[in-house]
């Protein structure tokens, strides 16, 4: 079974987020169950420099007037091939996947996403000498690559799309509907409109085979008007075809007992090396050196979705307990401030460090003793997923994703010893300093807590079984795409062609 896997973002090429860590461990896995996969993204200017065996491909056409030049190259840490999509006017740029240096989205996205759906689509025609039996496009910027399937001439590829987040939808001004060449009579309401703009993610939505996203939980939840961010009519309209997946991770990647970045790698059976790791952190941070002060670290985009104003709200009566705090993200400046300016008034037991740095994020996780990870709404997460790998115990709002992967440590569940973290209900200040309070008096408690961890470090979150399970939808689409053969053969007979 050949997939042409298109995303925005696959790490170690580039990486914003979540997306790039899915989009390169989830073709790695299918890869493992036999399957023909190839990737497809831009070639930013970083991508291109950290892509391997890099060669010219063909120069494609995008059907209105624009082309871009395929790179052909493999990917550095799994050897998958990439095709990267070269149209320096458009990737070749400072700044990131979206955006410029400042965080302000580019002002032709639109015709940047459109071009890069466009040439995928002629992937998928065949363009390369290659034609996949599944394209699996991801998030909004490959929003309308199955919107163009759908509507090209002698369809051979079933697509499936999934989404990583929902609030994140590819709005464009109407205009950029009939720039980018689409079909006038698809601007409606049962098209891509939505509000009078064009909608990137509602073409992936409306027209892809199967759609998907990254947990069970928000799968359900986006069908309700609360979480549906005004897309849960046509999500509830094609309920059959919408699946929740858990996303997995990398267990090679993100592996305490192996990890190259900690002062001192440790395991489920030898957890000696934690306070290493917590020393080094509180030393990297200027935190002082107290071992058995909890150490609560939020490793995050701050921004609403992640309740990061609620966790800056909180923080004066946060550090007002026996604890440290850290902080490592970027977000909304005003969170950042906030935070920055709760750090400075407790040197020593706050500290903030804005912007992400993936060697720094595994150092965040291996030092601390509870990840806060709250959200207002949360799609997966994997932030949550790598804390229980590192032994550190996850603090969470019970959420999408996070209600999937955490057990919370009520009196039933540490009682049975299937307690993994800590979760709690309503998006406010007052329930989630309960929730830590909650967690504090279990860390006074050395057995519990120690058993908590290693139930933790035990749970199973590789891609092995999120892969089966993209697998079986894979095969239930086969059979369309048979059918769509046999009738263009068919066809062809009839014509005498």
């Amino acid at each position: 079974m050949r997939v042409l896997f298109a995303a925005a973002e696959i790490y170690p090429l580039a990486k914003t987020g979540g997306l790039g860590d899915v989009s390169s461990a989830l073709p790695h896995a299918l890869t493992a169950l036999g399957l023909d996969v190839r990737l497809v993204m831009p070639a930013y200017r970083q991508a291109l420099e950290a892509a391997i065996d890099k060669s010219d491909g063909p120069l494609v056409e995008d059907g209105i007037g624009g082309r871009a030049r395929l790179i052909e190259a493999r990917m550095p840490d799994s050897t998958l091939p990439v095709w990267l999509i070269d149209e320096p006017s458009l990737f070749d740029r400072n700044g990131g996947p979206y955006g410029d240096e400042t965080g302000t989205d580019w002002p032709d996205n639109a015709q940047r996403f459109g071009l890069a759906g466009r040439i995928a689509a002629r992937i998928a025609a065949g363009a390369c000498g290659w034609s996949p039996d599944i394209v699996h496009a991801n998030d909004w910027h490959f929003g309308l690559l199955p919107m163009l399937l759908a509507g090209s001439a002698g369809k051979s590829a079933a697509s499936v799309f999934t989404i990583h987040n929902l609030a994140f939808q590819g709005l464009f001004p109407k205009q950029a509907h009939g720039e980018l060449g689409l079909p006038p009579e698809e601007f409606t309401a049962d098209g891509v409109e939505f509000h009078d703009q064009l909608s990137f993610l509602k073409a992936g939505i409306r027209y892809a085979d199967r759609v998907t996203t990254v947990s069970p939980s928000y799968a359900r939840e986006i069908l309700t008007p609360d979480f549906g961010c005004g897309l849960d009519g046509l999500l509830r309209s094609r309920a059959s075809a919408v699946s929740g997946i858990l996303n997995g991770i990398n267990e090679t990647l993100w592996n305490p007992q192996t990890d190259p970045v900690l002062a001192s790698r440790y395991s489920v059976r030898n957890m000696a090396g934690k306070r290493a790791c917590k020393a080094e952190l509180q030393r990297v941070l200027g935190l002082d050196i107290e071992p058995d002060v909890p150490l609560i670290v939020l490793v995050s985009r701050l921004t609403g979705q992640k309740m990061a104003d609620v966790a800056a709200e909180a923080m004066p009566a946060l550090l007002k307990r026996r604890v440290q705090f850290a902080t490592l993200g970027r977000g909304d400046r005003a969170i950042e401030a906030s935070l920055m300016d709760a750090a400075r008034h407790h040197p020593g037991r706050a500290a903030v460090r804005i912007g992400y740095e993936e060697r720094l994020a595994h150092t965040f996780l291996a030092g601390a003793d509870m990840l806060l990870h709250p959200a207002r709404f949360e799609p997966c997460g994997l932030s949550q997923l790598y804390a229980l790998r590192y032994g550190t115990v996850p603090i969470v709002r019970h959420v999408g994703g996070l209600a999937d992967t955490i057990v919370d440590g009520n009196e039933a569940a540490l009682a049975m010893g299937t307690a993994t973290g800590f979760s709690f209900r309503r998006a406010c200040a007052g329930d989630m300093l309960a929730c830590v309070d909650r967690a504090l008096r279990i860390y006074r408690e050395p057995i519990a807590w120690r058993k908590m961890l290693r139930t933790g470090m035990n749970q199973n979150f590789g891609w092995a079984v999120p892969a089966a399970r993209y697998l079986e939808i894979y095969r239930e689409l086969m059979p369309t795409r048979e059918r769509i053969v046999v009738s263009r053969f068919r066809a062809a007979e009839r014509t005498g062609s």
